[in-house]
């Protein structure tokens, strides 16, 4: 799916009459062109599917140093900044900090494509849900492993700017496949 900068345009240009401004105004005649490219950078990966961004990023090495031989390995990359836009509001989730782990299943995947499957997926109209769904999912297919597990702390500015205006409120979820579901000390090592 390529993303419709002309129709982005159109109706960008329509938004901004609507709220009773005068799209060819100076300060607004460009707005259009500008949101268009912007949506095009921050939407990019509404373009890939899940199986998409996985043969995309998938990049994996073989556990030469016995990585994945044990089942005390694990993998964990945290603080992994991104953001993304509620898909009930196109409001900005900001201040989301990623954490990805995984236990290792005879190969481990690039630290840097763990960064880059959390960036891609959060480049869609979402929910903070979806994303750690989506990114458990791409990494159990990458990596082919079960043990896996994503967690999200976001600010969200459909609740601090509008609504109930919490500026200080997070929102954690958690995602967790294989033995993570089960496993009290593999859960505690998250931490």
């Amino acid at each position: 799916m390529a993303i419709d900068t002309e129709a982005i345009k159109k109706h960008i240009k329509g938004i901004l009459a609507a709220l009773g401004d005068n799209p060819e105004r100076e300060g607004l005649k460009d707005t259009p062109s500008r949101v268009a490219h912007m949506f095009e950078e921050v939407f990019e990966g509404m373009n890939y599917s899940n199986d998409e961004i996985a043969r995309m990023f998938d990049k994996t090495f073989a556990a030469d140093l016995e990585i994945g031989q044990s089942t005390d390995d694990l993998i964990i990359v945290k603080d992994i900044d991104v953001f993304s836009y509620c898909e009930h509001h196109l409001a900005l989730m900001y201040d989301m900090k990623v954490t990805v782990a995984y236990v290792p299943n005879n190969k481990v995947i690039g630290l840097s494509k763990i960064a880059r499957i959390a960036d891609m997926v959060s480049k869609r109209l979402q929910l903070q849900e979806r994303i750690g769904s989506d990114i458990a999912e791409i990494i159990q297919e990458v990596t082919k492993s079960q043990d896996v597990a994503v967690q999200i702390d976001a600010c969200h500015s459909c609740m601090s700017c509008r609504g109930i205006r919490k500026t200080s409120a997070k929102t954690r979820t958690s995602t967790l496949r294989g033995r993570f579901q089960t496993d009290a000390a593999l859960q505690m090592r998250l931490k």
